[in-house]
């Protein structure tokens, strides 16, 4: 598919403000691709993609998770992970993504993991800082994002561990597990 015909496809999911937000994340990610080192096609084709779920019918969310052979456990936890997850599926399934790190990319950009690439960080952090974004902090992470990516992801899921832990709400044990990830990659760079 023509990168005109997937964004019209993409853009047609999901409401204007979605869209511009996507908009956003697309030239993030691009930005940060050049700045850290990565490949920009694939951080834009991810960022297009990364959210072309989040307005599905949770229902649908739900058994697009559930018609692969192996969903995980994300259907355990907050509905607001699943178009994650099965962003990546329709990523591969309609669009015809096979680069297994785009699909990672569009699959833990809400959550993380434990040994993301380069890429995969680059798309969480670019949908955290993403120029329409605005809450509390996110000028501090856009800020460290200037000199580390990981030290920016580190600043963004702590800011979402702690609003998740004042909400009452459970914490998806891949974000913490991510997070640790991201300070032992610090502390052995810092190392060297």
């Amino acid at each position: 598919m023509k990168r005109e015909e997937l964004i019209e496809s993409v853009r047609f999911q999901m409401p204007a403000k979605r869209w511009e937000h996507t908009l956003g994340v697309m030239q993030t990610a691009v930005k940060l691709a050049g700045q850290y080192g990565a490949d920009p096609e694939k951080a834009e084709l991810a960022s297009i993609l990364h959210d072309v779920c989040k307005y599905w019918p949770v229902e649908e969310q739900a058994k697009t998770l559930r018609d692969v052979s192996d969903p995980g456990d994300w259907l355990d936890y907050d509905k607001e992970l699943w178009h994650a997850p099965a962003g990546a599926i329709v990523a591969k399934e309609r669009y015809g993504v096979t680069d297994e790190d785009v699909l990672h990319a569009i699959r833990y950009h809400t959550s993380g993991r434990i040994g993301m690439s380069l890429l995969e960080k680059i798309v969480c952090l670019a949908d955290y800082i993403e120029p329409g974004r605005d809450f509390p902090g996110v000028n501090n992470i856009r800020e460290i994002a200037e000199h580390s990516v990981e030290k920016a992801l580190v600043a963004g899921f702590d800011g979402t561990i702690s609003f998740l832990l004042e909400k009452g709400k459970r914490i998806y044990p891949l974000t913490v597990l991510a997070r640790n990830g991201l300070i032992e990659e610090i502390q052995e760079a810092e190392k060297l």
